[in-house]
Formats: structure tokens, C-alpha cells, sequence
């Protein structure tokens, strides 16, 4: 079966992900025997099985093709569109979560404009030249939340209290039989949007990327990027990532930076002060890792010793990580359940209550609410008297 479709919104998308006919017609022609050509897609009719796989990588729906409005290619669109060039090199699985959170929040923007609902912005901008240290020492006061052991509910109290300063915090959860990971650790979209890939068994990979983060909201520069705990402080990075990763470790450290700046020289001696590192890890959650990387960058840990404790602390991660895959095979033979529920992200609180001031205004129905807030209806009643 044929349809008539727009051909500016398929070249509008290809031009939002940056991508070349050849390139589109890869990705559709995957696992095909008869391939589809360029012919197929922009003549007059197309295919409704050709347009599916369009939209297999686009996901905007049949009837996005189908509307014979010509699309508007503005900055406030999309970050593509406002920003060339990004650190990472993106690939297709990244620019489609990407474009997934733009269109959240422009529809949470929508939302607050019908609900007359005002997200100021409450902190100031500040610039490269701004001492990291100090933004981090001052900035904590009010951002740094009751300290919790537990890495996960520390990164929700961080969640929760950016939320008091009207920034909005989302997590995406990846699925271990993806054909593809999104090679990307966060990003920050203006205004007021961060949002983290969910690090299951790093958390405080996670909670860095947040705090780093948080380092682009506050000098108002956009970016989507993977952060390597290696390259903390290297001189080949740009003045504002180098600035992010400042901010983010003083603002973690807080106190213990000092402590960290004191152990002296590290080597075989001392045992590489591994204890007092992992005390600090535990106190700031900040990885042992990232800890030790900043020993290097300060001179503290020579290149060689870094390496050996490096290669040692991956060799305990890939280990533990190995152990628990054995026992979960192991209970599955023996037919014991998971403990475990599925993994769902953190909600924060400022999402939340835009769409509960939504359903009270009568801008959102119930079906609204679940399909945003992606909960059973069932559950409603948990977020809406």
C-alpha cells in the first residue's frame, strides 16, 4: 500500500540527526534482501512498510510524515540545530535520545506557558574565568543535599534539591539486548534540562556526570558528551570542560579536597594510601578512581603507580561484576526469583508537579498523566487526588 507523503519532514529529520541519504538508507536497508533506494522514499508515494522503517529510526509516528505542513527549522527545536559540533562523536542510538528529551521539555514548556507555570531561573550564570573551587564551595551550601551512603539515594536527594532551584533532572534507563547503547553519559539542554544515562553498577560515575553537568548549566553551555574519568584535568581539554570537572570535583570533595591535596606522594610504600581513599570515596562519592586520577594530574602519584593501581581497581570491577552474572545464572537454574524490580528512573520532583498542575488545570486528562509519567493507571492515585 502507498501513501502521499511529506518529503520535507523526512529531509527535516535526516537534517536534525545529521544524516545523508546513503547514510538513511543504511540504516532502513538492514537485514533487507531487496533493498530500498533512494527512488522508494522521495517520489510522489511511498510505501507504508518504507515509511515504518523510516520512522523505526525517527520515532515520531506515521502521521508526522503525513501532514502536509511544512516543517519550521528553528534553534529552539532542537540542540542540533543551535550547537554544530559536540565533544562525543554521537552515534544514531544517542541522537535518538537526545531529540526524545528536547521534545519532553518542549512540551513540559508548552504545558507550564498553558498553566501559567513560572521555572525562573534562581542561580546565576557564571563564566570560565570564575574560580571553580569557589563556585562549587559557594554553590554547595545551597545545593548539596543531606549526605546518604547509599549512592543511589544520594544521587535522588541531588535530583531532588536541584528541583527546589527549578532544574530539571531526567534519567534514561538502556535495556541490557539493545543492538545499540547510546555512547553518551548526559547532557544539558537550556534552560534548565540535565539528563543522565543510568549507571546501574557506577553510580558515582553518574553522580559525577550530574555534578559535571550542573557545571554547563551554570556557565549556560550546552553540551552532550561521555565523560572519562582518565581525562579529568588533561590540558587538551577545552577551557569549559576542564572548568565543569573542576566545579564537580570540589563540589563533591568538599572539605576532603583538602585532605586529598595532603596524602603526600603515593607509592608502594604507603600502599598507595588506599585505605584513606577509600574512606574519602565512601565520605564523597567520588570513585576511587576519579580520586586517584586526581592524585596523577597533581603530581602526588607517578604515571606508572597510577597505572598499577588503575589496572588493579578494574581487575576487582570486571571480578565482582563477573560474580554477580555467575550467581544470577546460578539462581536461575535453581529457579529463584529476582528480588530485583524492573529498574525505573528517577522522577523529579519539578517534572512531577508540572503535570500534576497540568491535570488540575485540565490541560492534561488521566491518560495523559500515566502516558507521560510512564505508570499504570492503576498507580494515578499515587500522584493525583
Amino acid at each position: 500500500m502507498k501513501v502521499k507523503h511529506n518529503i520535507a519532514r523526512i529531509e527535516f529529520m535526516m537534517s536534525l540527526y545529521k544524516m545523508t541519504v546513503d547514510e538513511l538508507l543504511l540504516h532502513i536497508n538492514m537485514g533487507l534482501k531487496k533493498l530500498i533506494t533512494a527512488d522508494n522514499l522521495f517520489g510522489e508515494e511511498i510505501e507504508i512498510n518504507h515509511l515504518k522503517r523510516i520512522d523505526k529510526i525517527f520515532n515520531k509516528g506515521l502521521h508526522y510524515y503525513l501532514d502536509e505542513k511544512p516543517p519550521v527549522k528553528t534553534e529552539d527545536a532542537s540542540i542540533f540545530f543551535r550547537k554544530e559540533n559536540f565533544i562525543s562523536d554521537l552515534n544514531l542510538e544517542s541522537l535518538k535520545i537526545v531529540n526524545r528529551f528536547e521534545e519532553l521539555k518542549l512540551s513540559l514548556e508548552a504545558i507550564s506557558n498553558l498553566a501559567d507555570i513560572k521555572r525562573d531561573r534562581l542561580l546565576p550564570i557564571f563564566s570560565t574565568n570564575d574560580n571553580p573551587n569557589d563556585v562549587a564551595l559557594a554553590l554547595s551550601k545551597h545545593l548539596y543535599p543531606a549526605f546518604e551512603r547509599n549512592k543511589r539515594d544520594f544521587l535522588k536527594a541531588l535530583i531532588n534539591r536541584f528541583a527546589e532551584y527549578n532544574i530539571l533532572v531526567f534519567e534514561f534507563i538502556e535495556t541490557w539486548n539493545k543492538k545499540e547503547n547510546a555512547n553518551i553519559d548526559g547532557f544539558y539542554l537550556r534552560p534548565n534540562v540535565i539528563v543522565l544515562k543510568r549507571q546501574q553498577n557506577a553510580f558515582s560515575r553518574e553522580i559525577f556526570t550530574l555534578i559535571h553537568e550542573l557545571g554547563h548549566y551554570l556557565l549556560n553551555i550546552e553540551e552532550v558528551e561521555q565523560i572519562d574519568v582518565l581525562n579529568l584535568s588533561r590540558k587538551e581539554l577545552s577551557a569549559v570542560e576542564r572548568w565543569c570537572n573542576e566545579f564537580a570535583f570540589y563540589f563533591l570533595a568538599g572539605d576532603r579536597a583538602k585532605e586529598i591535596s595532603e596524602l603526600g606522594r603515593l607509592d608502594e610504600r604507603n600502599d598507595y594510601h588506599f585505605d584513606n581513599v577509600t574512606r574519602i570515596s565512601s565520605e564523597t562519592h567520588l570513585s576511587k578512581l576519579a580520586i586517584y586520577t586526581r592524585l596523577l594530574f597533581s603530581g602526588q602519584i607517578s604515571q606508572s603507580n597510577y597505572d598499577r593501581v588503575r589496572s588493579d581497581l578494574e581487575e576487582k570491577y570486571r571480578l565482582r561484576q563477573e560474580e554477580k552474572a555467575r550467581q544470577k545464572e546460578i539462581d536461575k537454574m535453581l529457579g529463584v526469583k529476582s528480588k530485583g524490580s524492573a529498574r525505573k528512573p528517577i522522577n523529579s520532583p519539578l517534572f512531577i508537579s508540572t503535570v500534576q498542575i497540568a491535570y488540575y488545570e485540565g490541560i492534561m486528562n488521566e491518560a495523559d498523566v500515566c502516558r507521560t509519567l510512564k505508570i499504570s493507571p492503576e498507580k494515578l492515585e499515587l500522584y493525583i487526588q
